[in-house]
């Protein structure tokens, strides 16, 4: 048995005090202060308590947007250094994508993934199946209790998994039995302007053209045409890393998450990052798709409050600093952020942006019921014990000796966050504390009520 004694617990649009007993892998008993007395001295002497010190206790994030690069590309990141991170940040399960080398794009190499992280990973885990213009009569067939989703690259990004072919996208969108999630830009778009800034820049493009690049015509333009896909053959549609205003219009805000079929994500970097940090940061913020205006960077995190963005996740993409110190045409896209997603967004806590509850909820609740995650997400009685102690009254500084992602970078490099993460439990195991990553937990893929 584990006690964390005495904790703010955020749940469920509440903060309340309480104390959460653990038993084995699950969450036994959700205990109020005037109940502690009822557990008796002798059982508080046999159990491994740690006492929370009205320390934030919270369920374990639940990111839907990871690369962790296994297999093929582990000299930037594997699942066993990036998982360390995610833990770290109090992620404690993690959806991973297909553009690794070699594709996910067949159910042996999916099956491959599922058996490095059981042996790797510190956090439980689900793999996309990537889909491509040569296997669309697989989708039909995808294990949708198994496999978080079915990832189709709408356009080109790290990876080269573009799919394009207009009869493979009708066939995937009316096949799949599952969440089908979009990286939603228009191919015919971003190479256009591509031309046009090599035909002004040359090979030395500035990394400020970013966004003009991959510009908000293409992003709403592709996301209009995955939307119309969607309705036209009832497809479960789930469009990642919104990065325009323009885009928003498409969604709703009028319905609960349970009714919806097509959703939203917002990515950490498009809620913290605008245009204008280009001209600091330069490639380290260099993503697909780009982050685009202050405006557009106020109608996101607006979205996110009002309902009409559904989860908040990370797009974590490590790439070394060799590759990332490149000019833009070889400069890869993507970043690191799964061990500073959660104190980023206590941070806009901090400045009065957002509730503790509506972080939860955007970052455990939602992505448990999007994804119909089988008994996580939430501080329940007989749920899983992912749940991570968040320290308010300790700051965290990032330097390179406290990164734990495999590349040994990050866009916040010497940002001081106002709050820490003191400890996250995996399925009841307690696998990080304090800066220190303990022994690896008994992890599990997820499995989906579906």
């Amino acid at each position: 048995m584990k006690l964390i004694k005495g904790a703010q617990i955020i749940n469920e649009q509440s903060i309340f005090k309480g104390s959460v007993l653990i038993n084995d892998q699950k969450i036994e008993k959700i205990i109020p202060p005037e109940k502690e007395n009822e557990l008796g001295q002798i059982f508080l002497e046999n159990t491994f308590t740690i006492d929370a010190n009205d320390k934030y206790l919270m369920p374990g994030v639940i990111d839907d947007q990871v690369h962790f690069r296994e297999p093929g590309l582990t000299h930037k990141g594997s699942i066993y250094t990036e998982s360390k991170a995610a833990v770290a940040g109090g992620i404690t399960s993690f959806m991973e994508m297909p553009n690794t080398n070699p594709k996910t794009t067949t159910f042996e190499l999916l099956e491959e993934k599922f058996e490095i992280a059981s042996s790797e990973s510190f956090a439980n885990y689900s793999f996309y199946f990537g889909a491509a213009n040569d296997n669309s009569h697989l989708i039909s067939q995808v294990d949708v209790k198994h496999t978080c989703g079915i990832k189709v690259f709408m356009g080109s990004s790290t990876g080269n998994m573009l799919v394009d072919d207009p009869k493979a996208l009708e066939t995937i969108f009316k096949e799949a039995q599952t969440i089908v999630a979009i990286h939603s830009e228009d191919e015919t778009i971003v190479q256009e302007n591509l031309k046009m800034a090599k035909e002004e820049f040359g090979t030395d493009i500035p990394f400020s053209k970013h966004p003009e690049i991959r510009s908000r015509k293409a992003c709403l333009s592709s996301t209009k045409k995955a939307i119309d896909l969607a309705k036209r053959n009832n497809t479960r549609l789930h469009v990642l890393h919104i990065s325009t205003k323009d885009e928003l219009a498409l969604f709703s805000n009028q319905l609960p998450l349970s009714e919806k079929r097509i959703t939203a994500e917002a990515c950490v970097h498009h809620l913290y990052f605008t245009d204008n940090d280009y001209k600091d940061k330069k490639q380290f913020i260099k993503w697909n798709p780009a982050i685009k205006t202050a405006a557009d960077r106020e109608a996101i995190f607006n979205a996110v409050l009002d309902g009409t963005i559904d989860v908040i996740a990370t797009d974590h993409a490590p790439h070394t600093l060799e590759e990332k110190s490149k000019s833009y045409l070889e400069c890869p896209s993507g970043g690191p952020l799964v061990q500073h997603s959660l104190l980023t967004m206590l941070d806009f806590y901090e400045k009065g942006d957002i509730s503790l509850e509506r972080i939860v909820q955007m970052m455990c609740h939602h992505p448990a019921e999007l994804f119909k995650v089988h008994k996580r997400g939430y501080i329940r009685e007989g749920y899983f014990a992912d749940i991570v102690l968040i320290d308010p009254h300790k700051v965290q500084v990032v330097k390179p000796d406290n990164l734990l992602y495999k590349c040994g970078w990050s866009p916040f490099m010497h940002h001081t966050f106002l709050n820490s993460i003191s400890h996250t439990f995996v399925n009841g195991a307690l696998v990080y504390e304090n800066g220190k990553i303990l022994n690896r937990p008994s992890v599990m893929a997820l499995n989906f009520d579906r």
